[in-house]
C-alpha cells in the first residue's frame, strides 16, 4: 500500500554448527575430527559454506559430511576457538 510493510532482504548466513558437546564452532577455530581420520582440523569458512581442514594431511571436508545423525551437531569436538 504505502510501502510500511516492505520484505526487508536478508543477507544469507553461514550456518551455525555446534560441536558433539553443543558448543560453538566458528571460523578459525580447532577441532578434533572424529571421522575420515582428519586428526586436528582447522575450520575454514568459504563462500557460506565451512570446511574442515586436516592440519595434517590438508585433506578438505565439507560440513555437511560431518553431521551426526541424532543429535544434528557436528563430529567433531573443540579444542581451540
Amino acid at each position: 500500500m504505502f510501502g510500511l510493510f516492505k520484505k526487508k532482504s536478508k543477507e544469507k548466513q553461514p550456518p551455525k554448527l555446534l560441536d558433539l558437546n553443543g558448543a560453538p564452532i566458528v571460523e578459525g577455530s580447532l577441532v578434533k575430527s572424529l571421522r575420515y581420520e582428519l586428526g586436528e582440523c582447522t575450520v575454514e569458512l568459504e563462500a557460506l559454506e565451512y570446511f574442515y581442514v586436516s592440519n595434517k594431511t590438508g585433506e578438505r571436508i565439507s560440513y555437511t559430511k560431518m553431521v551426526d545423525a541424532i543429535t544434528e551437531n557436528q563430529k567433531v569436538l573443540l579444542i581451540g576457538g
